[in-house]
């Protein structure tokens, strides 16, 4: 889950700095408020990894292997941009679901809770995107 938010988070982020026309404002201030959310919630996955004994990722390499998120070779049009977002946003948010399914067996709320929040924001995120991706 941490190198999947944190990998989407660098994605969104470059891509808030080179978005294009047409709908440069609309995808300008969206990636903004989603590569702030995700910046955020990576710290507070991180914290949750490492009170559950585990280790955090340690360098952009480890984000890079432990992450569904995959690099388009260059900067997208804006239909691109949102679709390739939307691709990013279902695959964090079928994980988690795969997580919360693992807490709860685990006997983990907090965990559980976590990722349900979390997968809340990426399906949430994947309908915006999906809709301007069309547009």
């Amino acid at each position: 889950m941490g190198a999947d938010t944190y990998w989407l988070t660098f994605n969104t982020h470059a891509y808030h700095w080179n978005v294009k026309e047409p709908l440069f404002f609309v995808l300008h201030n969206l990636t903004e408020e989603y590569y702030e959310d995700m910046f955020a919630a990576a710290d507070e996955v991180a914290e949750r990894k490492r009170a559950l004994g585990q280790l955090a990722p340690t360098s952009m390499t480890d984000v890079m292997e432990n992450s569904v998120i995959e690099d388009l070779a260059e900067i997208p049009s804006a239909g691109d941009l949102c679709a390739d977002l939307d691709r990013g946003h279902e695959r964090v948010a079928r994980g988690l679901h795969a997580l919360i399914k693992l807490a709860g067996a685990e006997n983990d709320p907090v965990t559980e809770d976590m990722a349900t929040a979390r997968s809340a924001f990426h399906e949430r995120a994947s309908c915006i995107t999906k809709a301007l991706s069309v547009t």
